[in-house]
């Protein structure tokens, strides 16, 4: 078969190349051709054929009509004929249309024909525009959300089990794949930075004081105190040997050794009466002592500032330190590492937790109005914004798309889609102008004309 125009006349482009199967071609002029394509190329050149033949039948039994017409055949075949003629006028005039969407008929530079070619562009950007006010306006995108019910729809399926497990594996792989990308020295260098900014830029004596007030108040320090006379008079009674000693090797050289040995003995004695007493007496005044010590501290923490000042700057010494500096560095290794172990654990407490949350999500969204309202009204704020910030781009996007095409595979690329039917306007034509004639000539015969 042939590659001519509609009618029949002129000769057509060459083949396209094809891919090896369906869903593969070659690119030509923006475009993809495969095996499908072609395909419906093969429709449309039989559809052609089919149409140009039945413009050839009429025209033979036009020109048999006429010729019985003139041998005297009888009045059928001026019927014949009149219909014959119509169908013919037709079936070119369908032809001429049909052909002019494509390329120019016969090859003529006929004015407003060959209308895809040569109005590509403008078609490109009224495509554009008629995609834009109508697909990407606000009303429309709001209207089209409201009417899906996200919300709802989400719920419902959220508080399947199933679902919820399968958003929680997703998110778990996620969040692996968060983490194998990211670099421990970034991440330790950012963590590290950003608590010993948050440390130095907080002022942390009033926070102190005011939390010890309050276990002073609630008695708290009791505990601590009792332990440290605890400590410290079982400290004594094992080491009672070092104090004394401690004493006597702070004694001036001119003292008599036993005066120095009996002065150490009476200070370990009574320091040990001492602590044993503060040990067991719990109303004892030095433990009195230590309550107005620490709640003047407390006080001064708040209220004081050499106090304050003096916090500060043992707090920048200890956080300007190299081994604290590492402590904090390292703490992103313990986190990933718990992290990581959750996420790959299905029945660890971060996955148990994020499932059922998922589930008890679903099951609110599905029933709570007032909860699905929120949701839809975010989310359709949030795509009508992307639509009416980035209408301008998506427009554009199909208008430059199209300026690219080339022109002459653009038309063939669109007549493979629609020849097929456009060829039926060219039957039809046949059809309805045989018929037109038909019933026009009956008239005319039937009026005497």
């Amino acid at each position: 078969m042939d590659h001519r125009s509609a009618a029949g006349g002129g000769t057509a482009p060459p083949p396209l190349p094809t891919g090896n199967g369906p869903g593969t071609g070659t690119g030509i002029g923006g475009f993809v051709f495969n095996a499908a394509d072609e395909e419906r190329r093969r429709g449309v050149r039989r559809m052609k054929a089919t149409a140009t033949g039945l413009l050839v039948l009429v025209a033979l039994v036009y020109a048999l009509a006429k010729w019985a017409q003139d041998t005297g055949a009888g009045p059928w075949a001026g019927y014949v004929a009149a219909a014959a003629e119509a169908g013919m006028v037709g079936a070119l005039a369908d032809w001429f249309a049909v052909t002019a969407l494509f390329r120019r008929p016969l090859g003529l530079p006929i004015p407003h024909t060959a209308i895809i070619p040569t109005k590509k562009d403008q078609l490109g950007v009224s495509l554009g525009e008629f995609v834009g006010e109508n697909f990407l306006s606000a009303d429309v995108v709001k209207a089209r959300l409201h009417a899906l019910g996200i919300g709802g729809r989400l719920g419902a399926w959220l508080a399947e089990p199933a679902h919820a497990d399968r958003v929680t594996a997703e998110l778990a792989a996620a969040l692996r794949g968060a983490l194998t990308v990211l670099r421990d020295s970034d991440v330790q260098a950012v963590v590290g930075e950003a608590i010993t900014r948050r440390a130095e830029s907080a002022e942390i004596a009033p926070g102190m004081g005011k939390t010890l007030e309050r276990v002073v108040a609630d008695g708290g320090h009791h505990r601590a105190v009792d332990l440290l006379c605890a400590k410290a008079h079982d400290w004594l009674v094992t080491h009672g040997e070092s104090v004394m000693d401690a004493v006597q090797g702070g004694a001036p050289g001119w003292t008599p050794r036993f005066v120095d040995r009996k002065i150490g003995d009476r200070v370990y004695k009574e320091l040990l009466r001492f602590v044993t007493e503060m040990r067991d007496m719990p109303q004892h005044p030095a433990r009195g002592a230590v309550d107005r010590f620490l709640t003047d501290f407390a006080a001064d923490l708040q209220s004081d500032t050499e106090t304050r000042a003096k916090v500060e700057r043992l707090k920048s010494e200890i956080l300007a330190r190299g081994e604290v500096q590492d402590v904090i560095a390292s703490a992103w290794a313990s986190i990933r590492s718990m992290i990581l172990s959750a996420a790959e654990d299905e029945q660890s407490e971060l996955r148990l937790r994020v499932r059922s949350s998922l589930i008890s999500l679903g099951a609110r969204l599905a029933t709570d109005g007032r909860l699905q309202d929120k949701l839809e009204g975010w989310i359709e704020g949030a795509v009508v914004y992307v639509v009416t910030t980035y209408r301008t781009e998506v427009t554009s996007l199909i208008t430059d798309t199209v300026a690219g095409w080339d022109a002459e595979h653009t038309s063939r690329k669109i007549e493979a889609h629609i020849g097929r039917d456009l060829q039926f306007i060219r039957i039809n034509g046949t059809v309805v102008g045989a018929l037109a004639g038909l019933l026009i000539y009956s008239v005319s015969r039937a009026f005497g004309a």
